[in-house]
């Protein structure tokens, strides 16, 4: 089972990357994805999930910034991210629910992808 990301890099504050998740060789059920981050010595914490029937949830730190989204057709989970900051830099993480996991957004997430790396210059 394999989740997938892409779409970090290096971007000036204020502007926009978008994260992909490619959920192509996953074969287990789920009924959440979300996406993480961890910045330099924090821990992971969820910013945004989305249920199989479209229910999102934010974090405060990115609600009105950041969206999540899921293209069935692709099989591709992503995150859209406006207007980034400073203290957006950390490595994303994609997620899929299983149990017993991490709890965000009324989900659990348990199986992960292996990241990629988001830096915003001041």
């Amino acid at each position: 089972a394999q989740l997938v990301e892409s779409g970090g890099g290096s971007v000036q504050s204020g502007g926009s990357l978008r994260l992909s998740c490619a959920l192509s060789g996953y074969t287990e059920s789920w009924s959440c994805l979300g996406w993480f981050r961890q910045a330099p010595g924090k821990e992971r914490v969820g910013i945004a999930s989305i249920t199989a029937t479209e229910r999102t949830a934010y974090a405060d730190s990115v609600r009105g910034r950041f969206a999540i989204s899921f293209d069935n057709a692709k099989n591709t989970l992503y995150l859209e991210m406006n207007n980034l900051e400073f203290e957006d830099t950390a490595v994303y993480f994609c997620a899929a629910s299983g149990f017993p996991g991490v709890v965000f957004g009324g989900c659990e997430f348990k199986n992960w992808g292996q990241g990629t790396q988001v830096t915003v210059n001041p």
